[in-house]
C-alpha cells in the first residue's frame, strides 16, 4: 500500500489533514472514511472498514479533521455544520482533481453524517454506496437524506444511542434502498458498557455485514 499524508485549508483556514491509502496497482476504486468528531478512523469501526475495503481492491480516504481541537470551541453546532461539510467537500474535491474513481464508498459515523448527507447530492456520487454508522436522524438534513436519497445504503444505530429516534428510524425503512440494522442495548460507539467480549462480538457481526454489503 502507500501512504500518502496530506492536508488542505478548511473552514476559516484551519488545516484538516488527511490520509490516502492506495493500492499498488491503480485502482478505479474510492471509499471515502468520515468520521464522528471523538471517534476517529483509528477507532475500531474505521479501523476494519479500512482494512475491508483494501482488501476488496479500494482506495481509501481518511479525512482526519480534529473538531475537538480548541479552535473550535466558540463554535454553535450550526456553524460546526458549515465547517464539516465545507472541509469535506474541500478535501474530497482535491483528491477527485488528482484521480480518476469510477466506484465509491462513503461511510459516515454521528458528526460525519452531516457530510455524508451533503457529498451524496455531489452528482459523482448518485451511484454512490453510502454506509450510516450512528446517523445524526434527529437532524433534518440526515433524516431527508437517508429517508429520500437513492444510493444503496447501509445504516447501523443503537437503541440505546442518544441519537436514537424510533420513529424517525422505522421511517427511514420505507427508503427500498435502505438497509437498516437495530443494535439492542448498544450506545453512541455501537457498543454495550462494560460488556468488552459482547462489544468486539457486535463489532464482528457489523464487519460481517459491511463486507457483505
Amino acid at each position: 500500500m502507500k501512504l500518502i499524508k496530506e492536508s488542505i485549508e478548511g473552514y476559516k483556514g484551519y488545516g484538516v489533514p488527511y490520509l490516502m491509502i492506495r493500492q499498488e496497482e491503480a485502482s478505479d476504486r474510492l471509499a471515502v472514511m468520515l468520521p464522528g468528531a471523538g471517534y476517529t478512523n483509528q477507532a475500531p469501526l474505521f479501523h476494519y472498514a479500512t482494512d475491508i475495503y483494501l482488501q476488496k481492491g479500494y482506495d481509501v480516504l481518511n479525512v482526519n479533521y480534529r473538531y475537538n481541537d480548541d479552535f473550535y470551541d466558540d463554535f454553535s453546532m450550526e456553524e460546526l455544520s458549515e465547517a464539516i461539510r465545507f472541509d469535506v467537500a474541500k478535501v474530497i474535491g482535491q483528491v477527485l482533481a488528482e484521480s480518476s474513481y469510477k466506484d465509491f464508498c462513503l461511510i459516515g459515523k454521528s458528526l460525519g453524517t452531516i457530510a455524508l448527507a451533503s457529498e451524496l447530492q455531489r452528482p459523482l456520487f448518485r451511484d454512490a454506496a453510502a454506509i450510516w454508522l450512528t446517523p445524526l436522524i434527529k437532524r433534518p438534513d440526515v433524516f431527508d437524506a437517508m429517508l429520500t436519497l437513492p444510493n444503496r445504503a447501509l445504516g447501523f444505530i443503537g437503541d440505546e444511542d442518544r441519537v436514537y429516534d424510533a420513529e424517525r428510524w422505522n421511517e427511514i425503512k420505507t427508503n427500498p434502498q435502505m438497509t437498516l440494522r437495530l443494535v439492542p442495548g448498544t450506545e453512541h460507539s455501537l457498543e454495550i458498557p462494560g460488556k468488552t467480549l459482547a462489544s468486539i462480538d457486535i463489532m464482528k457481526d457489523i464487519m460481517a455485514e459491511i463486507e457483505k454489503f
